[in-house]
């Protein structure tokens, strides 16, 4: 199959672009997302996508959307960030373009274009970890995305760590994303400033700010690179928690390759080396088993776009040619 078309909805923008086969990016679109109407919403991705499919070729259409995807890619049954409901997105979008219409989960997406086109690409087993607001996870075994019976499985940011910890979005409480995540760093930086610890409050010097409600995740990143004691402890200690969370990932599926993306890995070593020490000491049997090597995911921001774009080349199965 030649040219398909991925899109990426997010709760603010929705980016488009033409695939080709080896996963390059031709031209571009973005809409913005008009979150709280489906009808808007259904109607901007058509708008997206008939812009880029005036003068070509375009097979099919691949669609990465954060929550709930049905196990035959077409209804979104439920998405945190989005007025989805039971929605029939697929059909609809398929309806209005006449071509073939795959939804997605986005974080399985953004992991099948790691597997097909970037960091696993010559592997058969893989874990991706996008570290970002909260903590996305897509799983390839055999060279198939794992989805599960009924098209859900693989949210691995929702695996319970701390037994009645802190409340999720989800409704739960413990989930590994409320300790791995951007929103942990940002929610543990905020409180130690807030405690009056004067760690903290140099952390804020070097970050411009006096509020420890102005911190943000990028802002501790760019305060640990310039070695300031206390980012650098928070960062360390949300690799901890990573690197704790994909033993038992690892445990479980046994990848070759387990890749860490997302917006937090942008600290590079200062979260990685944490991580895998913390994975190592963590890791049952870990002197009688081979062990996954980690890497940091080259696709960036365009991974889940290039993963649905190929995945619209693979309507029945996600089986790698």
């Amino acid at each position: 199959m030649g040219l398909t078309i991925g899109i990426d909805v997010g709760g603010t923008k929705i980016a488009a672009g033409l695939v080709g086969p080896d996963g390059t990016i031709g031209a571009r679109t973005h809409r913005d997302t008009p979150a709280n109407s489906v009808d808007e919403t259904a109607a901007a991705i058509c708008d997206a996508a008939a812009e880029l499919i005036a003068g070509h070729e375009v097979q099919a259409v691949g669609i990465g959307a954060a929550g709930f995807v049905s196990a035959d890619r077409s209804t979104v049954l439920f998405a945190p960030n989005l007025a989805w409901r039971d929605e029939p997105l697929g059909a609809r979008v398929a309806e209005t373009l006449k071509i073939p219409v795959v939804v997605e989960n986005d974080a399985n997406a953004a992991a099948w274009g790691e597997f097909a086109f970037g960091a696993a690409k010559d592997v058969e087993h893989m874990v991706c970890i996008t570290v970002g607001t909260g903590i996305g996870g897509g799983v390839v075994i055999d060279g198939e995305l794992l989805r599960g019976e009924h098209g859900v499985g693989a949210e691995l940011g929702h695996m319970r760590v701390v037994p009645g910890g802190h409340r999720c979005g989800c409704g739960a409480r413990g989930c590994w994303e409320q300790y791995a995540s951007g929103r942990a760093l940002v929610r543990e930086g905020r409180a130690q400033a807030e405690s009056g610890s004067l760690a903290a409050a140099q952390m804020l010097s070097v970050c411009g700010i006096t509020d420890p409600a102005e911190l943000t995740g990028p802002m501790i990143t760019e305060a640990a690179a310039a070695g300031d004691p206390c980012a650098v402890e928070l960062l360390d200690d949300l690799g901890r928690w990573l690197g704790e969370g994909l033993a038992s990932i690892v445990t479980l599926f046994d990848p070759s390759v387990v890749v860490i993306g997302g917006g937090v890995s942008a600290a590079k070593e200062l979260l990685l080396k944490s991580a895998q020490v913390a994975f190592e000491r963590n890791l049952p049997a870990k002197a009688n088993r081979p062990h996954p090597s980690f890497g940091l995911a080259e696709l960036g921001n365009d991974a889940g776009l290039i993963g649905a774009a190929d995945l619209a080349r693979r309507p029945v199965t996600a089986a790698r040619a």
